[in-house]
């Protein structure tokens, strides 16, 4: 789930102000909320996606993180832990969603840099792997490559099978194949997949 695909290379945007990416604090909570709200307008559950998030108990803690230019939030990324049902043993993962950047920021490299230091972060963790639904075109540049494709299993019908996107990180080892389980979060507040009302939108503003 993302509302950011930037074209740029260098992933740098443009101005004078240099592009910060921190650790969000609890301050940044009411910002980062409106910023999915703007990001994702047709898409009003991404806020309260992101609430829930945070909150859930779970086997690895989420990593969060801000950009920002000034004192502004200009951009989210959220790492929130899943499972991966693999057939000797649950193997704990994560999932980026949301990432989303203010629209007037959007087409200037911030997402591409918030994707870069949410997989370092999470390769720094020592986690194998990291999915997400999203444009593959935007991805595949990124790190990311089709899942399927590489012995992975969707967690529901309703994902675009291109869409189905995984980073293989340091800590993976190739028995690590199997089902993607997406934690409850994502379930109890239908944020899996296209819905049919859903299946004919475009995808937000990139």
């Amino acid at each position: 789930m993302t509302a950011d695909q930037t074209p740029g290379a260098s992933g740098k945007p443009s101005g004078t102000t240099e592009l910060l990416i921190r650790w969000e604090t609890v301050s940044d909570h009411q910002d980062v909320r409106g910023l999915h709200a703007r990001a994702f307008e047709g898409n009003p559950r991404v806020p309260d996606l992101v609430d829930a998030l945070r909150a859930a108990d779970a086997p690895l803690p989420p990593m969060s993180f801000v950009a920002t230019l000034g004192d502004q939030v200009v951009g989210h990324v959220l790492l929130s832990a899943s499972r991966l049902d693999a057939p000797s043993r649950i193997v704990d993962i994560l999932v980026l969603s949301p990432l989303g950047v203010l629209p007037e920021f959007q087409r200037r490299g911030v997402g591409t840099r918030l994707v870069e230091h949410a997989l370092a972060a999470a390769d720094q963790r020592g986690a194998p792997l990291v999915f997400l639904e999203g444009s593959p075109h935007y991805y595949g540049e990124r790190g990311f490559e089709r899942a399927d494709a590489v012995g992975f299993r969707s967690p529901s019908l309703r994902i675009p099978a291109p869409a189905f996107q995984v980073a293989r990180l340091s800590a993976h080892e190739p028995w690590m194949t199997g089902t993607l389980v997406y934690s409850e979060p994502f379930w109890a507040l239908d944020c899996v997949g296209l819905r049919d009302s859903a299946a004919g939108a475009p995808e937000p503003a990139k």
